[in-house]
């Protein structure tokens, strides 16, 4: 039990996600301001400002649904953070793993979303709801290449558990290379489930202010941003373990900084790529991942199944 509650609570819990989460939220904007010639925020900035917001008045919008409005940020941080438990960031295994549980956490990591939807939605501003829309229209363009290049790794490892694939994988170093379209994908499909841009249609500043998350202040305002920062660590720790499976067979004590580095290095690329293009449109997005990622998301899965048929085991 003690075991358990550290791992739900400590490592590779919430206050683990939480430190990690303001590193990584730090290194993204930092790496943005050096990109564009600006100096960027001193290393204490994203902990600041969790603390200023948290410390400010909450204001409620009198048309909103009030249970709704509060439980919506807490649901997106809840999830986020339990996911990680899935994850092998130590060893092969995770804290919690089992054999499906690479569905559990593609689950876990799409109900973010959904109760941003639902939270700009029951705010009933009009650029919360609009903002809404476009979150969940969104979701319906990426999840689906995603979904599709995560489970052709899986097909190619022969099972539903990230702990298993990265066993194989660990095992099979050379067979990360077949997985290399996949991970493309995979990085492109992040950046809209972490809504950067070129992906950041739900709350475009210079249209609907903040989108979903307009009439959002305070404490509220605080765990959305860092259910964002959360979500940011754990889905690049879910592509380091699917599509960057190494390290697992270096000395123990060298595995977790080289799952950090990993990780990093998929924040880095992240950063690089939201600075590399403008906003799209709505449908452009649309249009985007179903004529391309879609396409590239099912030849990654023909091509797992060709793998795995004339590959060694």
């Amino acid at each position: 039990m003690l075991k358990a509650l550290f791992q739900i609570l400590i490592f590779p819990g919430v206050l683990f996600l939480f430190v990690f989460g303001l590193c990584g939220e730090f290194i993204d904007r930092k790496l943005c301001a050096r990109f564009q010639n600006r100096i960027g925020p001193p290393w204490f900035q994203p902990l600041a400002d969790f603390i200023k917001l948290v410390s400010k008045e909450e204001i409620i919008p009198e048309e909103a649904d009030i249970k709704v409005f509060k439980l919506m940020p807490v649901l997106a941080l809840t999830a986020s953070s339990v996911s990680i438990l899935y994850i092998p960031t130590l060893a092969e295994r995770s804290a919690f793993s089992f054999n499906g549980d690479v569905i559990v956490v593609l689950y876990l990591l799409t109900l973010p979303t959904f109760t941003y939807f639902l939270g700009g939605w029951y705010s009933r501003g009009v650029y919360s709801m609009i903002g809404a829309v476009r979150s969940l229209t969104q979701l319906f363009a990426y999840e689906v290449p995603l979904f599709l290049v995560i489970l052709a790794s899986a097909l190619l490892a022969d099972t539903w558990s990230l702990s298993g694939m990265v066993a194989f994988y660990s095992r099979h170093l050379g067979y990360w290379f077949c997985n290399i379209i996949g991970f493309g994908v995979a990085l492109i499909c992040f950046l809209g489930k972490l809504e950067k841009v070129p992906f950041d249609i739900p709350e475009a500043e210079t249209e609907i202010v903040a989108g979903s998350f307009t009439e959002y202040n305070g404490r509220l305002l605080a765990l959305i941003r860092t259910s964002f920062n959360i979500e940011m660590i754990v889905g690049a720790s879910l592509l380091a373990a699917v599509f960057l499976p190494f390290g697992l067979n270096l000395w123990p004590a060298l595995i977790f900084p080289f799952y950090l580095l990993q990780v990093l290095f998929i924040i880095v690329i992240i950063t690089f790529l939201r600075l590399l293009f403008a906003r799209l449109r709505l449908d452009q997005m649309i249009s985007f991942c179903w004529r391309f990622l879609a396409p590239l998301a099912f030849l990654q899965v023909i091509l797992n199944l060709i793998f795995k048929a004339v590959l060694p085991r």
